[in-house]
């Protein structure tokens, strides 16, 4: 069963930008079940299964991240309270991981030989955060013409992502000469990085399609008497339209930029988040992922969300986001997985896998 490997994945740390360790760790687990893997440039570890006679026809990629949103030194440790897992990161996405791994398993067992179409298998980084879906976009760059389909593996059993929220994301530095509190007189960079969150918040965002502005993080200054030399700010946009979503990104910038001005500080501004949005072409994906829910007397609930599925849109190929575990309290420190989910996560996954391949969507 998956619970089999979740802990030791969990237990293994992977930051943003740090996935190496649990990348050689995933690596190895497929590696001892007999699978060629591949680390490419951005660390990403992919197995590709090619049947003989399948060459040449276009494969389906299952994905699940590597990364977290916790640092290093968070204490990853995993426990068990009533049949459940608890710890950071054990659902999002270690859960997920585990049940890929178990797929593989399963597929080396003899579950493979009905394979007519390649599978190919990745867990890849920099999903979370300021990663941008780096992984994620370099898979589908680098392979789009070998494959026929996406599914990114991640979220909650019962949950299908169809619609990809598009997400623009920023670093504001404001920058002055800084000084005395007393002594000077020069204009303060906390001073515009006030006014600019002041007027972000006060910007018009539509309530359908569903468009929101947050600064996830503000910081600046160095001391109670020091006027502030530098501030910064992180923004995040998004949209499920792609124009709304560019029509608040020009406002966006249009209000850092005045804000530095009426200041008198300098403004460098970073764009550090572009996540495609839109249509995932998910329709034939969908409908094989509605048949195995049923089978397994799943409840199939469809979601718009910021996936690695996203990566996909601009490339025209069919994806979807499909999660296959129960759990709770994403990203936070007491997240925590039902254990007798990951059995019923690992057969609705399989059988989209199997359904695949007796329908292909490409």
């Amino acid at each position: 069963m998956p619970l089999s490997y979740l802990t030791r994945i969990a237990q293994t740390p992977a930051p943003t930008f740090d996935e190496g360790e649990r990348g050689a760790l995933i690596a190895a687990l497929w590696q001892e079940l007999g699978y060629r893997t591949e680390r490419d440039e951005v660390g990403n570890v992919l197995t590709r299964l090619t049947p003989p006679g399948t060459e040449g026809r276009p494969a389906l990629l299952l994905a699940a991240h590597l990364d977290t949103v916790f640092s290093r030194a968070t204490d990853v440790t995993v426990r068990e309270e009533g049949g459940k897992l608890i710890g950071p990161g054990v659902g999002d996405n270690s859960a997920s991981l585990a049940v890929l791994t178990a797929l593989l398993r399963d597929l080396r067992g003899g579950a493979g030989e009905g394979l007519r179409r390649p599978l190919w298998v990745a867990a890849n980084v920099a999903e979370e955060g300021l990663g941008d879906l780096r992984g994620a976009k370099h898979l589908l760059g680098a392979h789009r013409e070998r494959l026929g389909a996406f599914v990114a593996v991640d979220g909650y059993l019962g949950v299908a992502v169809t619609r990809a929220v598009g997400v623009r994301r920023y670093r504001a530095t404001f920058v002055g000469p800084g000084g005395h509190s007393w002594g000077d007189q020069a204009p303060s960079a906390l001073h515009a990085l006030g006014m600019a969150v002041h007027d972000l918040y006060a910007l018009h965002r539509p309530v359908s399609p569903r468009t929101t502005l947050n600064v996830g993080l503000a910081s600046g200054g160095t001391s109670v008497n020091s006027i502030a030399g530098s501030a910064e700010v992180l923004l995040d946009l998004r949209s499920l339209d792609p124009e709304l979503l560019a029509d608040l990104d020009r406002r966006a910038q249009g209000v850092l930029h005045a804000a530095a001005r009426a200041v008198g500080v300098n403004l460098r501004l970073e764009r550090v988040g572009d996540r495609p949005g839109g249509e995932l072409g998910s329709g034939p994906l969908l409908d094989l992922a509605r048949e195995a829910a049923r089978e397994g007397r799943t409840e199939l609930r469809l979601a718009s969300s910021s996936t690695d599925a996203n990566a996909a849109a601009p490339h025209g190929l069919p994806a979807i986001a499909l999660g296959v575990y129960r759990g709770g309290n994403a990203h936070r420190e007491d997240e925590w997985v039902q254990a007798s989910s990951l059995g019923p996560g690992l057969r609705f996954l399989s059988r989209v896998v199997s359904l695949y391949q007796r329908r292909p969507v490409a």
